[in-house]
């Protein structure tokens, strides 16, 4: 198969599969890790966790690869980044200086082994392969994975009280790569050796530096001000809700730490819905109406974020699907045509203080209440949008669990309905919808056996939300489909789609 017309989409979803789960392309890539690493040393399985494919552009697979080193008791587990697609010479050229620069620091702090080289290309292949912690945007990365400038970072933070403790509570720490996105995001698990001595700690870097002047895409000063300004408000007036609060802002480091949450994440509860998950979720929504009272001034990001922004935003995250899927592509163009329509002729208020990125996972149950986290995406916007993301990423988890949709959730529209105007839940299902359609695109990944049935039942799931709204609104609704004839619809998105699982 020809890797240009994987990457141009003309290969479908068999090509992105050939080329993540093929034998030839596994091969391939044990083949250029086994050139990094000394003699002796054994590549073991490499989990693939998620897939980005961007349509005549790139392919990029995050993995967890197993490496072995001769005398070593076990395997180490190491996470890699690799990226199908061309660089023209002069980026190429560029990138290669920067991550030279970034290795050399990675070899400094002692972290770059067994690998002796954490970078490697593979023309033939259009391959790019990038090894922890390399990242020439997130130069902090190598010296926030050194153990030694952990324990001293650490140390300094307590010393200063930010951490809320001392320099002798301060432990050795162990370093976990828990996300390794180059050129996106990263977050490192810090556990302590000594566990008497301290706490499980959480750093998440942002881009900062002189790099910031060109790629700076998230501010930790302000993400740690969101936080913690959030937290106190809520800690006078939650009622039952908290916000974790950030240990301290690393600011020579560009880097948030947080501690561990105690407790597991609301997504948990929805493989087993029943009277406890419909009390939790109820408390859920009594919290996100508590949030959406906060001050607006407290957003991270002042400038109002739009319908037709959100709009926006799960076109690009999902335009993938077109290409692997052409006979769902039409079904989603027409739920966003649908969708602006229903906008327009909706009752809007004033945007307040919203979260930006309600899903289950960022709010955490335990026997104290619930923990609302990651207030990074915390904007000025229409609070529907938080409503709606939750219905969604709820409706997300029951497909995960091939459940039919329940009224579970409607516990948590009774948590939060209380005091909201009811043009407000109307505008929520129409985001909702919306929202369906960008976890399609951003939470599966081709590389599953069920992907292509999988996106199919999601779209299926936004259709029906979008024709229970428009009953509501006393309108026509359109039947499910995912292939327009002039002004028909024909098969549903999950019928077509599951072509593409075979």
């Amino acid at each position: 198969m020809n890797i240009a017309d994987v990457l141009l989409g003309r290969a479908k979803l068999k090509g992105i599969q050939w080329v993540l789960l093929s034998t030839t392309a596994r091969k391939a890539l044990a083949d250029q890790l086994r050139a990094l690493l000394p003699q002796g040393a054994l590549v073991g399985p490499r989990h693939l966790r998620e897939v980005r494919f961007k349509p005549g552009r790139r392919l990029t697979a995050y993995y967890d690869a197993l490496v072995y080193i001769e005398g070593s008791e076990a395997y180490r587990v190491r996470p890699i980044a690799v990226t199908w697609g061309s660089n023209t010479d002069a980026d190429r050229h560029q990138e290669t200086g920067d991550l030279a620069k970034v290795q050399a620091e990675a070899v400094r702090h002692g972290v770059a082994a067994p690998f002796l080289q954490l970078m490697a290309d593979c023309p033939e292949w259009s391959m790019r392969v990038r090894v922890s912690p390399l990242d020439a945007r997130f130069i902090q990365l190598a010296r926030l994975s050194d153990p030694q400038h952990v324990r001293a970072m650490l140390a300094e933070a307590h010393a200063s009280g930010n951490a809320g403790s001392d320099r002798g509570r301060v432990s050795d720490y162990t370093v976990t790569a828990i996300i390794y996105r180059p050129g996106k995001r990263h977050v490192l698990r810090y556990d302590p050796v000594d566990p008497a001595k301290g706490g499980t700690v959480f750093a998440k870097l942002y881009i900062g530096g002189e790099e910031a002047r060109v790629y700076r895409r998230e501010d930790g000063a302000r993400a740690f001000r969101v936080a913690r300004e959030v937290a106190d408000w809520l800690a006078e007036r939650g009622q039952g809700v908290n916000c974790l609060r950030p240990l301290a802002y690393v600011a020579e480091d560009a880097v948030v730490l947080y501690p561990r949450v105690g407790g597991v994440p609301l997504s948990d509860y929805a493989r087993r819905p029943n009277r406890v998950v419909a009390r939790w979720l109820q408390q859920a929504g009594a919290a996100l109406c508590t949030l959406h009272h906060l001050p607006v001034e407290l957003a991270g990001r002042p400038e109002p974020h739009d319908f037709a922004a959100e709009i926006r935003d799960s076109a690009k995250k999902s335009d993938h699907i077109p290409v692997l899927l052409p006979q769902v592509g039409p079904a989603i163009e027409a739920l966003f045509d649908r969708a602006r329509e229903l906008h327009e002729r909706l009752p809007q208020e004033p945007p307040t203080f919203t979260h930006g990125d309600l899903k289950s996972e960022h709010i955490w149950v335990a026997a104290g209440g619930l923990t609302v986290m990651d207030f990074d995406c915390s904007r000025l916007a229409d609070p529907a949008l938080d409503v709606g993301q939750f219905l969604a990423d709820w409706q997300f988890w029951q497909s995960a669990y091939d459940q039919a949709s329940d009224d579970t959730y409607k516990s948590f529209l009774a948590g939060y309905a209380a005091a909201a105007p009811k043009e407000r839940l109307i505008r929520a299902r129409l985001y909702e919808a919306v929202e369906l359609v960008k976890y399609a695109g951003r939470r599966l990944h081709p590389f599953e056996h069920d992907w292509a049935s999988r996106t199919g039942r999601l779209v299926d799931r936004a259709w029906a939300v979008m024709n229970e709204l428009q009953r509501t609104l006393s309108l026509p609704a359109r039947p499910l489909s995912a292939q327009r004839s002039g002004n028909t619809f024909q098969n549903s998105p999950r019928a077509q789609a599951r072509e593409g699982d075979r």
